[in-house]
């Protein structure tokens, strides 16, 4: 097997991986805040861990799904514009936005990283044992994955038709 088939294959297994974790993130939110909704205003006793957990969720689904969503490219963008224009120039306008994106992910992954080290020995008051650091740490594994889906398209181009991305596609007749 070639490096560039290796490669697209770990990147369909961290895909997948950024996809499990951002759909668990946001069905623990959506059982949580319930619950945290139910003991507050029904039991008349609210519980201190549903808010900031759900927050905590939050960042896992956003910074891994958003990682997902640039792969599967179905992230927010401008069409009109690249839409309003010929393909040599669209060409061009997607390799920047490529490039800004790549900015974004090693902003991410850098300052992400010295957010994690700085907070890394402090707590949260509702889980003092958890790490304030570990909780920031998908500011930069976000930035990286998305990094490293970034490499994959303008290396190999899009994912394959038998993508696991395209599962959920309606077949065709």
């Amino acid at each position: 097997m070639n490096v560039k088939a290796l490669y697209a294959r770990a990147m369909e297994s961290l895909y997948l991986a950024c996809i499990v974790i951002s759909a668990t993130a946001l069905v623990l939110i959506t059982l949580i805040i319930p619950y945290g909704v139910f003991m507050r205003y029904v039991m008349s006793s609210a519980s201190s861990w549903p808010e900031p957990f759900s927050v905590l969720a939050m960042v896992l689904f956003s910074f891994f799904g958003g990682a997902a969503a640039y792969r599967a490219n179905v992230h927010i963008c401008v069409q009109m514009l690249t839409d309003a224009v010929g393909p040599a120039a669209r060409k061009w306008l997607l390799l920047l936005a490529d490039l800004c994106m790549i900015a974004t992910a090693l902003f991410m992954l850098v300052y992400g990283t010295q957010l994690v080290q700085i907070t890394w020995n402090q707590t949260i008051a509702e889980f003092p044992k958890l790490s304030v650091g570990l909780t920031y740490l998908p500011i930069p594994l976000g930035g990286l994955f998305t990094l490293l889906f970034i490499i994959e398209r303008l290396w190999l181009g899009a994912p394959p038709p038998e993508s696991i991305m395209y599962r959920d596609q309606p077949l065709a007749e």
